[in-house]
């Protein structure tokens, strides 16, 4: 886990790079009805206008507030360490599905008057695979790689 401001945002580039383009990628693939090689290529178009907003969201805004709450979760003198990394990851999907939701609907989607409704389609399309991206994919990841860039020892 990051111990300075520049590993704070290593971390979260790496993260949202991970977690942005997979999203793309899973969100145009149902827009199109399949996953082919070309959805790989068309992510890279989206992702360098998703990507700066979910950095900016999620450095900025999210990370605090998921850290925030999940200290008042976990406790850190009975409860395992990791289970404070799950909580900051669960309250993360949390508050970070909506918005970044929110933000694919207005930019991509032409939802008109139909914006909630859209809105709240998205959002509850997305939330399972970003649940578990997250958890099981690109959360795993990211912190290894992490721990290798930054030579973290585990025990």
């Amino acid at each position: 886990m990051p111990k300075t401001k520049f590993q704070e945002i290593i971390f979260t580039i790496m993260m949202v790079f991970m977690m942005v383009y997979f999203m793309i990628c899973y969100n145009i693939a149902l827009n199109v009805g399949s996953m082919t090689n070309q959805v790989f290529l068309d992510a890279f178009h989206e992702l360098v206008i998703m990507g700066p907003i979910a950095f900016i969201l999620d450095f900025f805004i999210i990370g605090y507030l998921a850290k925030k709450k999940a200290f008042q979760i976990v406790n850190l003198e009975k409860d395992n360490p990791f289970h404070l990394v799950i909580a900051i990851s669960i309250v993360s999907i949390i508050l970070m599905c909506p918005c970044m939701s929110l933000v694919a609907t207005l930019l991509f989607k032409n939802a008109g008057s139909q914006i909630i409704a859209i809105w709240l389609q998205t959002t509850v399309m997305n939330f399972p695979m970003a649940f578990f991206l997250q958890l099981c994919f690109a959360g795993p990841i990211v912190r290894f790689v992490f721990g290798k860039i930054f030579n973290e020892n585990r025990a």
